[in-house]
């Protein structure tokens, strides 16, 4: 549905908070500074982003991320809003505004919500100077508060706007073979190298890298080449997009 240089960016929140589970201002500038280029580029950009239930620990004054649901949501709900105010002015120093979404999984699994968001994606990325950012919708979003899925999100979102690429950044280069200290740089079959994923997380992270290729079959079977690279790295971003630059690929052909 949108034209073919739509690239979808979902950052982790692994890459935009500190181990104490508060906001890195630095990376978040870091990341910001790179996608605000790409419009530039010709490129349309949609920005799913994570780091909600980060942001709000330390308000909360926690100091690891709840076990409880409820816990969860009330550090979504104050996070978010402390997530989209650094969002909001980092990205006005390019002269560009945000638009907020959050959605949940009926938005996309329900046919007349899904072709909503689908028109309001399609308008917003056609205005110039415009970033949607996208979130799960944690403070009700109960279900994927417990089994987590921004990676999900983004896929669907990907496959929705007909996006020429998705990229995950996470807090590593890339998907590492068991016990090989070097990424894959292409991968062709997603089932091959599902084994490849480890349990490790962040504190304040809900998916991993399984989630990750889970995320990641889903968006190369709707057609959408997609990528996992650095977001600790976030200047790769143009090289990746030209076909370079340290990252994981996965062509579609799966």
């Amino acid at each position: 549905m949108s034209e073919p240089d739509t690239i979808v960016v979902k950052v982790g929140t692994g890459v935009l908070t500190r181990q104490d589970g508060t906001l890195d201002s630095a990376s978040l500038a870091r990341l910001v500074t790179a996608v605000a280029d790409l419009p530039d580029q010709g490129k349309r950009v949609i920005l799913v982003s994570s780091g909600a239930v980060g942001a709000g620990i330390s308000a909360l004054g926690l100091k690891e991320y709840p076990d409880d649901v409820s816990t969860r949501q009330a550090a979504a709900a104050v996070g978010q809003t402390r997530l989209m105010h650094a969002y909001e002015n980092l990205f006005r120093s390019f002269d560009l505004s945000v638009a907020q979404l959050l959605l949940t999984a009926d938005d996309l699994e329900n046919e007349d919500r899904r072709c909503r968001v689908g028109d309001l994606l399609e308008r917003l990325v056609g205005e110039q100077g415009i970033v949607p950012v996208i979130n799960q919708n944690d403070s009700v979003a109960v279900e994927e508060l417990s089994i987590g899925d921004n990676d999900m999100l983004s896929a669907r979102v990907a496959g929705l706007v007909s996006a020429r690429m998705l990229i995950l950044l996470t807090t590593v280069d890339g998907l590492y073979p068991p016990d090989s200290g070097e990424i894959v740089e292409e991968v062709t079959s997603v089932s091959e190298v599902m084994s490849y994923a480890k349990e490790e997380k962040g504190r304040f992270a809900i998916g991993g890298m399984e989630s990750k290729l889970r995320a990641v079959k889903f968006a190369v079977g709707q057609g959408v080449e997609t990528v996992i690279a650095n977001g600790r790295s976030p200047d790769r971003l143009a090289g990746i997009l030209e076909g370079s630059g340290l990252a994981t690929r996965f062509p579609v052909g799966d």
